[in-house]
């Protein structure tokens, strides 16, 4: 068996998204050679994807947050991190030494240090007619946009969360707003929210944000309906209307698409791979990396962004 190639570095780090690309980068600047492995063909993970090349085309439309990734694009290269496009991981082995695959070709990185910025995933939310084609989350209609400028039509948003506000705003921006928002948060939730309040106050910012979709969505007259249950997606051979209850009244909205969000959780196979150990975060209910103490020794793993950027902790 012919060995696999191997790469030796200082730190090794999974994940190109803005996490991953501000820890590699700021490894480099302090004189750590790193390589950073991530399965797309371009930095920027799901939030600044393909960013470099989608930026200068419809940035405007997709706002400054978004043109915020050409730093974190631009500073890998200004700090020479090593980056490995279309970088597949299947086994992290302690010491660590980290196996992938590229094309055709797999691979070996070693490194005494370990960065997991993995991201996170759309919660999955299955209601009657999820599989319909036309429903997809509301994470595969940004994509959409934002790889291909490929805006989707009559389209209903379901479920709850910034996403959710954020992908409507855009689809308005682009000349396309949604039929409806249909909003499952009950006003229950509500004051359970408001426990939170001074936390939500601190980061004022997201608040006065999330305030400008809002008056997007009345600009553009989306009609928002709250406490939705019942929900069921129709169609013969591809989604052709939803229906639901809201505020005891049944409805029923005609259209051609259905985006669906309900938050997002953490990536965490590759950790789980590792054998992290893992605790349930109520407030988010969604498994986390546990903390871990901070490392005492050469070999360290710790992850960043949705895992909260902390020493992982090993069964």
């Amino acid at each position: 068996m012919t060995p696999l190639e191997t790469t030796r570095v200082d730190l090794i780090v999974i994940g190109a998204g803005p996490a991953g690309m501000a820890a590699a980068a700021t490894a480099a600047a302090h004189g750590a050679q790193v390589l950073l492995l991530d399965e797309q063909p371009q930095a920027g993970g799901q939030i600044y994807r393909d960013v470099e090349r989608v930026a200068p085309l419809r940035g405007a439309l997709l706002g400054p947050d978004y043109r915020h990734g050409l730093g974190l694009a631009a500073g890998l290269r200004e700090q020479g991190v090593q980056h490995v496009r279309g970088a597949a991981v299947w086994m992290v082995e302690p010491g660590y030494r980290v196996t992938y695959s590229c094309g055709q070709h797999s691979a070996l990185a070693e490194a005494p240090q370990l960065i997991l910025a993995t991201g996170a995933l759309e919660r999955p939310m299955p209601l009657p007619g999820w599989t319909l084609p036309g429903v997809m989350t509301a994470g595969a209609a940004q994509i959409l946009l934002k790889q291909s400028g490929v805006v989707t039509q009559r389209a209903v948003l379901i479920g709850s969360g910034p996403l959710l506000y954020l992908v409507a705003a855009q689809l308005c921006a682009a000349g396309a707003a949604p039929l409806a928002m249909l909003e499952t948060q009950t006003p229950p939730d509500f004051r359970r929210a408001l426990a939170h309040l001074g936390g939500a106050l601190r980061g004022w910012r997201y608040l006065i944000k999330g305030a400008a979709m809002l008056r997007a969505l009345r600009r553009a007259g989306v009609p928002r309906y709250t406490a939705v249950q019942d929900v069921h997606m129709e169609g013969e051979g591809a989604v052709q209307a939803v229906r639901f209850t809201a505020q005891g009244r049944a409805q029923r909205i005609a259209c051609e698409t259905v985006l669906l969000n309900h938050g997002v959780v953490p990536h965490t196979q590759i950790a789980r791979a590792m054998d992290i150990e893992h605790r349930w975060d109520e407030s988010a209910q969604a498994s986390r990396p546990s903390r871990g103490p901070p490392p005492r020794s050469a070999q360290a793993a710790r992850s960043a962004g949705e895992g909260e950027g902390m020493a992982l902790r090993r069964r």
